[in-house]
Formats: C-alpha cells, sequence, structure tokens
C-alpha cells in the first residue's frame, strides 16, 4: 500500500494519536522500505521476518517522539531507525562463523577461483556471486558489512550513508576503505586446503 504525502502526514498524525487502523496503514506503507533495508543488514542468526517485526515495534513504540519535518518524509526517519536496529543486531552477535571451503557451492568456487585471478570469469549464474559476498562479509565485523552493503551494494552515496548511521563523510569513507581491504584479506587465502 503506498499513500501519496498527504494521506501519509494524515496516517502519522492519527497513529500518534493512537489509531490503531492507521497505524497498521503506516505500516503497510513502510513495509516494502524496512524488508529491503533488513534484507540487506540482517544478522546471519535472526530471520527476516523477526528483524522487520522488531524495526516496526520500535517504530510504534517511538511514534510519538517522530516530529514532521517539511520536505523531509517519514521514510528517512524509519530507515534510519531500521539501519541502526540492524546494525545493534550485528553487534549482537559476537561469534561470526567460520566459513569452510565445503560450505561453499561450486558456483561461488568458481568466483573464488576468478576474484583471485586464477581462471577465466564464471559462465554460472550471478546467483552464485551473491552467496560468495554474502558468504565473506558475513566474517566481516559490523560496521564494516555494514558500510559495504551500504555503499557498494545498494550505492547508496556517502552523504545518506553517512545520516543514516549517524557517521561522519570522513568516516565512512575510511570505514570502506579498511573494510574492503578486510574483505579482500579474507578472500585471498580461502583455498581447498582451509577445509
Amino acid at each position: 500500500m503506498t499513500l501519496d504525502p498527504d494521506q501519509l502526514a494524515a496516517c502519522v498524525a492519527l497513529t500518534q494519536a493512537g489509531d490503531a487502523a492507521a497505524a497498521e496503514q503506516l505500516v503497510a506503507h513502510l513495509q516494502p522500505l524496512v524488508q529491503r533495508i533488513v534484507r540487506a543488514h540482517r544478522p546471519q542468526r535472526l530471520g527476516e521476518d523477526d528483524l522487520a517485526q522488531e524495526v516496526f515495534l520500535k517504530v510504534l513504540d517511538r511514534i510519538d517522539g517522530y516530529q514532521v519535518v517539511p520536505g523531509i518524509p517519514i521514510d528517512h526517519w524509519v530507515a534510519r531507525l531500521a539501519v541502526r536496529t540492524c546494525l545493534d543486531q550485528l553487534r549482537a552477535e559476537r561469534r561470526r562463523p567460520e566459513l569452510r571451503w565445503s560450505e561453499v557451492s561450486e558456483g561461488a568456487r568458481a568466483w573464488l577461483d576468478f576474484l583471485g585471478a586464477r581462471r577465466d570469469p564464471p559462465d554460472g549464474p550471478a546467483a552464485a556471486a551473491k552467496e560468495l559476498v554474502e558468504l565473506l562479509l558475513a566474517r566481516l565485523p559490523p560496521a564494516d558489512r555494514l558500510v559495504l552493503t551500504l555503499l557498494d551494494l545498494e550505492g547508496r552515496p556517502v552523504a545518506e550513508i553517512a545520516r543514516l548511521t549517524g557517521w561522519s563523510a570522513t568516516l565512512v569513507k575510511v570505514r570502506a576503505f579498511r573494510a574492503r581491504r578486510r574483505l579482500r584479506a579474507l578472500a585471498g587465502p580461502l583455498t581447498p586446503e582451509d577445509a
């Protein structure tokens, strides 16, 4: 369900006043945005729906503190809350699962060989490359994973990432540089002997 700006403003006001039907409409409007953010940032051990539900619980719990700012839709506030919730969950994951060669599919192995400049680009589906990226990202610290996902996978500008995370633009750039270096270091030594 998509609401125009006037309907959305009315829906937010009614939700702040405690109207349950308006809250349902607001959740339905924001569902695609929250699902997209959660899908991109969710921790390995937490289901997508569980994390989205946690985001919506926070949205509805904090809606009274939301203040309308002309020209800035509620989607920005919700996006920042969703990113922060995902980041908090990633921080809560103290232990990262180790990546074993046996867990990597044949398609992902072909992409890993390609990245190591050992072969030509694989002919297989792009899903295998995505699998490899997700496996490697899961081994990074939460802040590194977040900045690479927002910057490189989602293609968001540095200024927007700074607004979403509360970091300075310089910090976003430095974290991205260091995260890419860590990602290369993780991919480099991964060989069949790691099994």
